[in-house]
C-alpha cells in the first residue's frame, strides 16, 4: 500500500492509503477506485462537499469511470471539486467527461469546481475553448473556500 496524501489536500483530511486495482470504501468518507491508468480518491471534507482526486490518465478508457463515480455522488453533494493536478494525460474523451459532469452538476443544482495548476490539463481545456465553462482554482482549499 502506498500513501497518496498530498501537501495541497484540505486541512484535516486524513491521508489516504491506496491498494491499487481495487475499489475501497472506508467509514470516514473516503473511497478509492482504480482502473487501468487512473486512480480516483473520493473524500467528503464536509457535509455535501465532495472532493475527487484524479491520478493518471483521463482518456476513453478511464473517463466513463470518473463520470460514474461523480454522478453516483450527486444526490448527496452540493459542491464537487475535481482535483486534476494528478492527471498525467487529458484526452478528448476526458474533456467530454468534464463537459458531461458540468451538465449533470448544473441539472442537479450542484456546484462544480476544478482544482488544477498543471499545464497538461489547462492547455487542452484552453485549446478546446472550454476553460471559460469551468470554475478553476489553484488548489482544493481555494475551490472549497470559494463555495462558502
Amino acid at each position: 500500500m502506498t500513501d497518496t496524501s498530498r501537501a495541497g489536500d484540505p486541512v484535516g483530511a486524513p491521508p489516504v492509503r491506496q491498494d491499487p486495482g481495487r475499489g475501497i470504501a472506508s467509514p470516514d468518507g473516503l473511497s478509492e477506485t482504480s482502473i487501468d491508468g487512473m486512480d480516483l480518491v473520493l473524500r467528503t471534507p464536509g457535509e455535501g462537499r465532495l472532493v475527487v482526486s484524479v491520478q493518471g490518465e483521463l482518456d476513453m478508457l478511464t473517463a466513463p469511470q470518473l463520470r460514474r463515480e461523480v454522478i453516483e455522488q450527486l444526490p448527496t453533494s452540493t459542491v464537487v471539486v475535481l482535483d486534476l493536478d494528478g492527471v498525467t494525460f487529458l484526452g478528448t474523451s476526458g474533456l467530454a467527461a468534464l463537459i458531461e459532469l458540468r451538465e449533470h452538476t448544473q441539472k442537479s443544482g450542484t456546484q462544480l469546481s476544478l482544482a488544477c495548476t498543471e499545464r497538461r490539463v489547462l492547455r487542452p481545456l484552453g485549446i478546446a475553448g472550454l476553460h471559460h465553462l469551468f470554475d478553476i482554482h489553484d488548489s482544493v482549499d481555494e475551490a472549497l473556500s470559494a463555495t462558502l
